[in-house]
């Protein structure tokens, strides 16, 4: 991670958000941070931040609504913060474009760890650990399933032959699975490998990137394992 990264936070509680900006401060990050969903769109815009950090229920712009309008513009890596772990606000917020979530009231250092273990994926969005390819399916790094053909050393994705944008992260889901077609893998392993979790986390993290997923290389390419995770059609 480099130095000085700097982060948007944004948060209306105003306790909550001089704390967590003086323990992110504290970590060497740079931080800007906004009280409302608005001024936290500006913000965005102006400086261009290495990754958001947003609170589901700011006013203004909700927290989802916020994250929907980054997506619209950039893959900038972004985490929701959530005052509950059961909140329909999770999976909104996953399902506008999110890449992971925290819930509060959070320990600085888990939040801490978490940043970093997003920002060490993006910045490393090449050939997962443990990925495996077959030979006989790839050519000069390229890939193919049916009518998706995925660039392993470009980093580009097609279907039909038109390109598909992916976020680094379901960038990544797709590697991990096109690295080893036909085979189950596990919401747990998925989280391990994607989200780099060392533990258990929230496995609709994992099914929410999923169905994103599905939605732009078709939704027969990734087969549902009742019980056991998913897996791609070769």
């Amino acid at each position: 991670m480099p130095e000085h990264t700097h982060v948007l936070f944004v948060e209306d509680d105003d306790v909550i958000r001089e704390a967590t900006q003086l323990a992110l401060e504290r970590d060497g990050f740079a931080v800007t941070a906004m009280p409302d969903g608005l001024s936290g769109l500006a913000a965005f815009r102006a400086d261009r931040p290495d990754i958001a950090l947003l609170d589901v229920m700011v006013p203004g712009l909700d927290g989802v609504s916020l994250c929907r309008r980054i997506r619209d513009e950039s893959t900038v890596p972004v985490i929701m913060l959530s005052a509950r772990a059961d909140s329909i606000d999770v999976v909104l917020g996953l399902e506008a474009g999110a890449d992971d979530y925290v819930t509060k009231p959070f320990d600085g250092a888990v939040l801490v760890a978490r940043i970093r273990a997003v920002l060490r994926r993006f910045g490393h969005a090449g050939h997962p650990a443990g990925a495996r390819t077959d030979a006989s399916a790839a050519t000069d790094g390229v890939l193919t399933f049916g009518e998706l053909e995925v660039d392993t050393d470009g980093m580009e994705v097609r279907r039909a032959g038109e390109p598909v944008a992916l976020t680094p992260t379901e960038m990544r889901l797709l590697l991990e699975f096109s690295g080893a077609p036909g085979t189950v893998l596990s919401r747990d392993k998925l989280l391990e490998r994607v989200w780099d979790y060392g533990w258990g986390g929230d496995t609709r993290v994992v099914d929410v990137h999923v169905q994103r997923l599905r939605q732009k290389i078709g939704q027969d390419r990734i087969e549902t394992v009742r019980g056991f995770g998913y897996k791609l059609r070769g």
